[in-house]
Formats: structure tokens, C-alpha cells, sequence
């Protein structure tokens, strides 16, 4: 609300209540890792359709097959990116509290980043055993 007799313009009462540059390379970030996602999902379909009724050894040469392990590897690091970004911004959205906030966008970032180097362990060791 603008105070009676007040010469300030809408943008001098806006200046200082943040930055609106960091939102635009967080939001470039969801879109590339979205379209990476985009074409790595189609992979991973693809690779998928081959697995019915095939047993364990089969399954573990297709996972360690250079390409498709690499592919897998994108495939999981993309994804806990694009889901840390995605987090974060529900988290500013809706958690009022600032502390509370950077806590928990903390917390997300921290075990997307465990998860991913758990599960990028875990298609490593497929492909070197």
C-alpha cells in the first residue's frame, strides 16, 4: 500500500526486496534438465521394453553395456537435479519461514546429492562385476 503523500513510484518500493536475476538461470536449468530427461526417458523405455522375461544376468549385460550405462548414469544424475530444482522452488513457494526455508532446500539438495552418487555407485559396480 502506498503511504498518503508519499512521491515514491511502485518501482522505488519495490527496489530491495530481492534480486530477479537468479530466477532466470534457475529456471533455464529445469528447462535443459527437463529436455535431457525428455530424451533419456525415451531411452530408458526403450531399454526397459527389452528386460520382460529375462533373467538376472541378462538384465545386468544390458545395464553394464557402455552406452546403456552411460546412458543410465545421465539418466539418474539429470534426475535428482531436476528434482532438487523442482523442490526448491515448491519450498520458496510455500515455506514462509526464511531459516526454515534454506533448511529444507538445504536437506533436498543434500540427499539428491547422496541419492545420486548412491545409485551412480550402484550402476558402476553393475558394469565393472
Amino acid at each position: 500500500m502506498q503511504k498518503t503523500g508519499s512521491m515514491q513510484t511502485a518501482l522505488a518500493r519495490a527496489r530491495g526486496l530481492g534480486s530477479a536475476k537468479s530466477g532466470l538461470q534457475h529456471w533455464w536449468h529445469q528447462r535443459i534438465s527437463a529436455a535431457a530427461l525428455a530424451v533419456l526417458v525415451i531411452w530408458m523405455v526403450l531399454l526397459a521394453a527389452q528386460l520382460p522375461g529375462a533373467d538376472y544376468e541378462t538384465a545386468r549385460e544390458l545395464a553394464a553395456h557402455p552406452a546403456n550405462a552411460v546412458a543410465l548414469v545421465l539418466f539418474l544424475g539429470i534426475g535428482f537435479w531436476h528434482m532438487a530444482l523442482g523442490l526448491q522452488v515448491v519450498l520458496e513457494d510455500y515455506v514462509s519461514h526464511e531459516l526454515a526455508r534454506m533448511v529444507a532446500i538445504l536437506l533436498v539438495r543434500g540427499a539428491a546429492l547422496v541419492l545420486a552418487v548412491a545409485t551412480i555407485l550402484a550402476v558402476l559396480r553393475i558394469m565393472l562385476a
